[in-house]
C-alpha cells in the first residue's frame, strides 16, 4: 500500500489502507511550554527529543501531511509546501489549499520525494519546519535541524491525530488562541450535522478499501473513523471481533470473512470509480450483508477521500457536506 493508499502507502499502509492514510496508535498531545498564544520562546517535544522555538516563525516550510493545511486555515502562509500526488492537482497542490489561496502567490511545491529535499528546503531559508505528522527518521530529523528548528511527530510516524496536529501547528507559530477557535469551529461543524442527521444515531458503521488484492478495515483508532463517529454512528462490533492486528489503526480482512464484517452501514473508499464498482461487482462483495441491503456509501476520488483520510484544519470542512451527503443517501435508502 502506499500513502495514496494511505498517505502513500508508505506514508500512510493505507488513506486507502488509511482508505488511504498512514497512522498506528493515536498518539498523545505534545508538551509545550508558553504562557499564552503568541508567547515565544516555546519548546515542543516529540519522538526525538524537544524543540525550541525562540521567535515567532515568519518563514514557515511544511513536510509531510496536514501541517501546510494546518498553518494555512491558522492564518500563516508557508513559504514551502509537499507535493501531494495523492489527491493534489498537476503541481502537487490539493484543492482545499487552492481555494484558501485564490488570489494569493501559492508557496513553493517540494520536489516529489520520500526523504525531505534538503537543499530545496533550506533553499526556502525556513526558521521553522512543520512535520508533525510525517515519516521522518531520526537521522533526517538531525539533518533537518541543521537547517532550522523542526517539529516532529509526538508518537509514531503518519500517527498524529488530527485535532493534535492543529494544537501542535498553533503552538509552533504562536496560534494556540486560533487553534482552539479552529477547533471548536470544526467541532460545531460536526455537531451540526449530527444534529441534522439524527438518523445516524446508535448506527453501526465499518470504513473499509479494497485495493489491489487485499481488503481493509480501518479501526477506531484511524482519525476518518473517529470523526465520522462524531457524527452519531457507533463502531460496529464486528470490527474489533475480526481485528487481526492490535498495534496499528487497520488490519486486512480475507474475502472469504467479507460475511462476518456486519454493519448497519458500510463505507468503502475508492480512488476512480472504476475501483468502487469493481468492489460492488465482485463475487466476494455480495455476500456482504450491507452489499445485499444497498447499504453502502462509496467515497470515490483521491482529493475526496484525503480531505477525510485523515482529515485537516482545512480539509475536513471542504469535504464534509459531500462525505456526509452520501452516508445519509446509504442510511436513508
Amino acid at each position: 500500500m502506499s500513502r495514496c493508499l494511505t498517505i502513500t502507502l508508505a506514508a500512510a499502509a493505507s488513506i486507502l489502507a488509511l482508505g488511504l492514510g498512514g497512522c498506528t496508535a493515536a498518539a498523545t498531545a505534545p508538551a509545550a511550554d508558553t504562557a499564552a498564544s503568541g508567547s515565544f520562546p516555546v519548546t515542543i517535544e516529540h519522538a526525538f527529543g524537544e524543540t525550541t522555538i525562540d521567535e515567532q516563525p515568519t518563514r514557515v516550510v511544511a513536510w509531510g501531511w496536514g501541517s501546510a493545511d494546518d498553518a494555512i486555515a491558522l492564518g500563516v502562509i508557508p513559504v514551502a509546501i509537499p507535493f501531494q500526488s495523492y489527491g493534489g492537482d498537476k503541481n502537487g497542490v490539493l484543492p482545499w489549499i487552492s481555494d484558501a489561496l485564490k488570489g494569493q502567490e501559492m508557496p513553493v511545491v517540494l520536489p516529489d520525494t520520500e526523504e525531505p529535499p534538503y537543499e530545496d528546503i533550506a533553499a526556502a531559508a525556513p526558521d521553522v519546519i512543520l512535520a508533525a505528522y510525517s515519516g521522518i527518521t531520526e537521522e533526517e530529523y538531525n539533518l533537518l535541524s541543521k537547517i532550522a528548528p523542526v517539529v516532529a511527530y509526538p508518537g509514531d510516524a503518519w500517527a498524529t491525530p488530527w485535532r493534535d496536529l492543529i494544537e501542535i501547528t498553533g503552538t509552533a507559530l504562536g496560534k494556540s488562541t486560533e487553534a482552539t477557535a479552529l477547533l471548536a469551529s470544526i467541532d460545531t461543524e460536526i455537531a451540526d450535522q449530527a444534529a441534522a442527521h439524527p438518523e445516524f444515531a446508535e448506527k453501526t458503521i465499518a470504513l473499509t478499501s479494497d485495493s489491489d488484492g487485499t481488503f481493509y478495515v480501518y479501526k477506531k483508532e484511524d482519525p476518518r473513523v473517529a470523526f465520522t463517529l462524531d457524527l452519531g454512528f457507533v463502531s460496529a462490533p464486528a470490527v474489533d471481533e475480526l481485528a487481526t492486528d492490535e498495534a496499528s489503526f487497520y488490519y486486512t480482512l480475507s474475502y472469504e470473512q467479507l460475511d462476518q464484517l456486519s454493519s448497519d452501514l458500510l463505507v468503502n473508499f475508492g480512488s476512480t470509480q472504476e475501483q468502487s464498482d469493481a468492489f460492488l461487482d465482485a463475487s466476494y462483495s455480495q455476500a456482504m450483508p450491507q452489499v445485499q441491503a444497498g447499504t453502502v456509501a462509496s467515497p470515490v476520488g483521491a482529493a475526496f477521500i484525503s480531505s477525510v483520510s485523515p482529515p485537516t484544519g482545512l480539509s475536513l470542512s471542504w469535504g464534509l457536506d459531500d462525505y456526509v451527503t452520501l452516508l445519509a443517501a446509504a442510511v436513508n435508502q
